[in-house]
């Protein structure tokens, strides 16, 4: 990592460094990714969405080309994830599943789906569907649905539920092993980055460089990650 003075900087000066390293301006922008809209994140059917998040607990710990390669097949073994299917599968369905050709044989995650399909399934019925929940939920504490995602869904802790969320348009920040390092190094929190109160310090200081910035949360995690590591222009590796 480059060296980084030891306190939070302000967004203008991560942005003028990431934009030093990537070469000027037009080239750091034409690096960021854009989030969906509110409206087009409560459009999305609540089996695309168990979709998404399954295919980010198979990616976990795994090659994600090789999930996306299966992906047809997880389609058609798991009828498009309809919801109300998953939530009618017993055990023996789904351990006959998990031995299925077509699809990643991991019975701990094939079992997760029926889990996350009862999760949408009790969100829907409270806020009308999955999407308008996730819609609805303040960017200003995305940690805040992390947690929800963790707690009553099923291998969604750490980054899983921040990659599905980024997946689906949702906006949010990814502590990746570059933010991550560079949160720590400019002491935005010192304990573990999964607890409570880390997760609460490190939104305070997003929810800050985006007042500053008006930048989304995603674009100010690629910003910062772009500005540390080793990510510069002409690097030889």
């Amino acid at each position: 990592m480059d060296n980084l003075v030891q306190t939070a900087e302000s967004f203008q000066q991560i942005y003028q460094r990431a934009c030093d390293r990537k070469g000027g301006a037009t080239a750091l922008e034409a690096l960021l990714g854009q989030s969906a809209t509110a409206a087009d994140i409560a459009a999305i059917p609540d089996n695309l969405l168990l979709g998404e998040l399954t295919k980010k607990v198979f990616q976990s710990g795994f090659v994600w080309r090789v999930v996306r390669q299966k992906w047809p097949g997880f389609c058609e073994v798991f009828f498009d994830f309809d919801i109300e299917k998953m939530l009618l599968m017993s055990d023996e369905m789904l351990e006959a599943k998990a031995r299925d050709e077509r699809i990643i044989r991991n019975a701990a995650k094939v079992f997760t789906i029926r889990h996350n399909a009862m999760m949408i399934d009790d969100i829907a019925r409270k806020h009308g569907s999955f999407a308008r929940f996730l819609a609805d939920w303040p960017v200003s504490d995305i940690t805040g649905l992390w947690a929800y995602l963790k707690k009553h869904g099923a291998r969604l802790g750490g980054n899983t539920g921040p990659y599905a969320l980024r997946a689906i348009g949702k906006d949010t920040f990814i502590l990746s092993d570059d933010v991550e390092a560079y949160l720590r190094a400019t002491n935005v929190f010192d304990g573990g980055v999964s607890s409570k109160r880390s997760l609460q310090q490190i939104q305070q200081q997003f929810n800050l460089w985006q007042q500053q910035s008006g930048r989304s949360m995603q674009q100010l995690s690629q910003i910062i990650a772009l500005s540390v590591g080793e990510n510069v222009v002409g690097m030889q590796r």
